[in-house]
């Protein structure tokens, strides 16, 4: 399905609706709005094949251009929001963007960057105007509204990891033409496994510029659900829209739901949250505790799933199951989870390695055949980069990425059980655990705090959080010493930018000695601190 057969039977239901402004578009306003953009693509002589890019925030203009060139048989590029002149350039370079829509909050970036892409022969804003920008209302208005003549479905190419240099864009090869109306691997899994039809309402509280959102809206939109987008997550808010709406089926990341479990009982409370069926969660690791609480309070909806942009693979765990596997991300349902160990065997049950899947989808990171080889490996299979293990039952369980893993004297530490662990404590609202340098032992743990009282913030809450920490872990495990940020960088998505923060303690490292170790544990960015200061913009995917 998609929006103009929705269309054709129920013109006026909502396709979408804008939470913080209420604008409600329907399927008759998308179907027509998404055919006039389309044809706009074909007089400005883009063919199957092309690529378009989309640089703004969440707004109502969105899906009428993802949904256009997914008609019209091309590649869309969904660039982050938070991107800076010099990154949307690149991106926009990389891609081969031949057309860049863009809104009025954006202008200024927008601008800046295509200066240096002269292949983005069409720029329009919309919602604002910008030099050098056409206006897209009027531009989209003078065009037919029925559909192109050459219809076929196109494909998402977006932009993955960038925490250890440029993003790449993960691409899909498209070869025959696919007929419109065919639907994604997402919308039959969300049929199949989440229970999708046409009567869902899903929320969607996170960029729509980011993988999971744009496809799972892109797919409730097929089945001719309705889409609740909000232009930010706040968790009172989201709460609130859940009620209002009779929402039936979201997607969180777990730092919304330390936020929404760390609220007040009586707001909690407050609103009705009988009509969700499925709350899916994904993109960074859930803590155990977390995840419980968010059961006992939500009770068994709560889905997980581990995936990535590049589509090579994919588990579930439904409430039940991950109450007898707690930990675990789930069993394959796309490709088999293989794990590898550092000899480059096959791991047994149990045994961590690197996770690869086997049999998964196709990608190529676009312009980059180095990285695409060192995704694979002699077998064929593809990997993400995580480091995990699975049991007898054949369920997954992510250990860490394996770039952030910390060495210290020959020891290999995962931080995130100590992530997981100290996010937990009443006085924590979010939490990193590195490694930076140690002249002794190379490297040594240490914890970057967001408090939820910035008042807090000092000795002796840092002595509090490393004894809470060796109470359940080992000692080597928890943090030397914790420094504090008023906010941590992190992805709208959930995920955390680690290497900002890195960074930071390794820049001026030398192989003689530690750098930025600044003479002990004092709060950094939150005054009277040792540590380099400063937040990071959080310009990568993972």
């Amino acid at each position: 399905m998609y929006p103009g057969a929705i269309a054709a039977v129920l013109p006026d239901k909502p396709a979408y609706v804008m939470a913080g402004t209420g604008e409600t578009v329907t399927y008759a306003e998308l179907d027509r709005r998404s055919n006039q953009v389309a044809h706009l693509f074909r007089r400005r002589g883009l063919r199957r094949g092309d690529v378009v890019a989309v640089f703004m925030e969440n707004n109502a203009r969105y899906f009428e251009v993802l949904w256009a060139a997914q008609r019209s048989g091309l590649y869309y590029t969904a660039i982050s929001s938070r991107l800076t002149a010099g990154e949307v350039a690149y991106i926009l370079e990389d891609c081969g963007a031949q057309v860049l829509v863009t809104s009025g909050a954006k202008a200024a970036v927008a601008a800046e960057a295509v200066a240096a892409v002269p292949g983005v022969h069409t720029r329009l804003v919309c919602n604002g105007e910008a030099p050098g920008f056409e206006p897209y209302e009027a531009v989209r208005d003078a065009e037919p509204t029925g559909p192109v003549p050459d219809e076929s479905e196109g494909l998402d190419m977006l932009y993955s990891s960038g925490t250890t240099g440029r993003p790449k864009g993960v691409k899909v090869p498209m070869r025959e033409p696919v007929p419109i109306g065919t639907g994604s691997g997402v919308y039959t899994l969300a049929v199949g496994l989440y229970g999708l039809t046409s009567e869902s309402v899903y929320l969607s509280p996170a960029p729509l510029y980011h993988a999971a959102p744009l496809r799972f809206t892109m797919s409730w939109m097929r089945a001719g659900a309705t889409v609740v987008v909000m232009e930010a997550f706040d968790p009172v808010e989201f709460l609130r829209l859940v009620e209002r709406y009779r929402v039936t089926h979201t997607q969180v990341v777990p730092t919304m739901f330390v936020r929404m479990l760390k609220l007040d009982p009586a707001e909690r409370e407050a609103f009705d949250l009988s009509s969700l069926q499925v709350a899916v969660h994904a993109a960074a690791p859930c803590p155990v505790p977390v995840k419980e609480q968010m059961i006992d309070w939500w009770g068994p909806v709560i889905h997980e799933y581990y995936a990535g942009t590049e589509g090579n693979g994919f588990t579930a765990i439904s409430s039940a199951e991950w109450l007898d596997h707690k930990g675990s991300v789930g069993r394959a349902l796309v490709g088999t989870v293989r794990i590898v160990g550092e000899d480059g065997h096959p791991a047994p049950a149990g045994e961590p390695g690197t996770v690869y899947f086997d049999g998964g989808g196709e990608f190529e990171y676009h312009n980059d055949p180095e990285k695409t080889a060192a995704s694979r490996n002699e077998h064929g299979w593809s990997t993400l980069g995580d480091v995990g293990y699975v049991d007898e039952d054949g369920y997954l369980y992510l250990t860490d990425r394996k770039s952030y893993m910390i060495i210290s004297g020959g020891v290999n530490i995962y931080p995130q059980e100590a992530e997981n662990l100290l996010v937990t404590h009443p006085k924590v609202m979010d939490v990193a655990v590195l490694g930076v340098p140690n002249e002794e032992m190379g490297e040594e743990v240490k914890a970057v705090v967001q408090p939820v009282d910035p008042d807090e913030a000092g000795p002796d809450l840092e002595r509090e959080l490393i004894d809470f920490c060796r109470a359940s872990l080992a000692a080597y495990k928890c943090p030397r010493s914790v420094d504090f940020e008023a906010e941590l960088p992190r992805h709208a998505t959930g995920k955390l930018y680690k290497r900002l923060l890195r960074d930071r303690y390794w820049a001026d490292a030398t192989p003689g000695g530690p750098a930025g170790m600044g003479g002990g544990a004092g709060p950094a960015g939150m005054g009277g601190g040792t540590e380099p200061a400063g937040q990071g913009d959080g310009r990568a995917d993972r």
